[in-house]
């Protein structure tokens, strides 16, 4: 068995990296499109009908590949949050 030395620094330098390279490969898995649950939890609602009238009023994309699919696309969930939110005194 091997042991190997570092310093403190040089080992929170190589913890540092490694959460980087994590952070990187896993916001660029992140999805376009979310499941409609996905939707609901990201916008904090519980009610399919409001999910549904923010669709019908255009105020959230959707993506219909199939009739009893919908895809909600993360982009314009987080300009519908941004959109709404209050600015600080």
């Amino acid at each position: 068995m091997e042991v190997i030395c570092l310093q403190d620094e040089a080992f929170y330098a190589l913890i540092d990296r490694v959460i980087e390279r994590i952070t990187d490969k896993q916001s660029s898995k992140a999805d376009q499109w979310l499941s409609g649950e996905e939707t609901m939890k990201l916008l904090r609602i519980t009610s399919k009908t409001t999910l549904q009238k923010l669709r019908d009023e255009g105020k959230i994309r959707f993506s219909q590949p199939e009739k009893k699919i919908i895809l909600y696309d993360v982009e314009s969930i987080n300009e519908y949050l941004n959109k709404h939110a209050k600015s600080t005194f």
